[in-house]
Formats: structure tokens, C-alpha cells, sequence
């Protein structure tokens, strides 16, 4: 497509002219792309503490079931692996060759588990206490706005964040 049609179609586009092409459009019915809903009506994308701790300790227990049952196997092999050897069999080696492509294996599988449930933990960490930035920091805000609010209180009184200083100085 040329420059000048594709400026020629974005203008008939915006004149309404055009019934041939239509931009960023979901069809909002039940058809072909299914009912869905306008995302502003559902909110953000949300992701629970219960969510990551399900997923972490998914991941921490099948750590510990590779360690506890994908090894059980690698010391009878190896030592079946050396008794072949030594008795001149090829398959000794093979048998060898096996034991430990199958413990490289299970220790990369067990390392992308240990960092899944790892990075789990740090991610509920980074945005428990990114909450709790966001609250101080809003409530702050708050308190602020309030001590330069006039419309807080009667007109023509103090405001009331401040405390009565008057009164204050008097008790002295």
C-alpha cells in the first residue's frame, strides 16, 4: 500500500466514509469473538497474596517430591552402571551415560522450581510492601490536603487539623 492511500483511507475513516475498515473494534455482542466484558467495568489485573503463595509452595513441594523420589534410582543405576563396566559390557557406559543425563536433568527441573517458589516469595515481599508505600504515602497526602483545605470547618474558623493553638497557650 502506497502512503498516499493509506492517507486517503485514514481520511474517509474519520469522515465516516468508509464502511470497509474499522480500527480497534471487538465485536460487543455474542459473535465471533464471544460476549466479553469492557475492561474498564472489571477493574485492573489482580493477583492475590493467596495466588503467588499457591503457586510458591506448588512449586517448594515439587521440589522437594523430585528430590525425595527422582533420585532414588541414581545409585543402583550408577553402581549397575560400574559393575557392567568392569565386567567389559558396552552397556556399562551407556547405562552410565543415562544416570547422568537423567541427574542433569532432575537438578535443572529442581533449580526452575527453587526459583519459581523463590521469586514467589520475593514478588508477595515487593508488593506487600509497595501497598504499604502507597498507603502511607496516599493517607500523607490526606492529611496534607486537609491542613490546606479552607472548606474544612465553618467559614471564618480555624481548621481543625491544627488543634486550637489559642487554647494551648492559655493552659500554660
Amino acid at each position: 500500500m502506497a502512503w498516499d492511500e493509506w492517507e486517503q483511507i485514514k481520511a474517509d475513516t474519520a469522515q465516516g466514509q468508509s464502511t470497509h475498515m474499522q480500527l480497534d473494534h471487538v465485536d460487543p455482542g455474542g459473535g465471533t469473538y464471544g460476549p466479553y466484558v469492557v475492561p474498564s467495568k472489571t477493574g485492573d489485573l489482580k493477583v492475590g497474596h493467596q495466588d503467588l503463595e499457591k503457586i510458591g509452595s506448588a512449586a517448594h513441594h515439587l521440589y522437594n517430591q523430585l528430590w525425595d523420589k527422582a533420585r532414588v534410582a541414581s545409585p543402583s543405576s550408577d553402581s549397575a552402571a560400574g559393575d557392567l563396566s568392569k565386567q567389559g559390557f558396552a552397556l556399562g557406559a551407556g547405562l552410565q551415560h543415562v544416570s547422568n543425563r537423567w541427574e542433569e536433568q532432575l537438578k535443572s527441573l529442581m533449580d526452575a522450581c527453587a526459583q519459581i517458589s523463590n521469586h514467589m516469595q520475593t514478588t508477595k515481599a515487593v508488593h506487600a510492601n509497595d501497598e504499604h508505600y502507597i498507603q502511607r504515602q496516599m493517607s500523607s497526602i490526606d492529611t496534607l490536603d486537609d491542613g490546606f483545605d479552607e472548606r474544612v470547618g465553618a467559614p471564618g474558623k480555624k481548621n481543625s487539623i491544627y488543634g486550637e493553638k489559642d487554647q494551648d497557650k492559655k493552659k500554660e
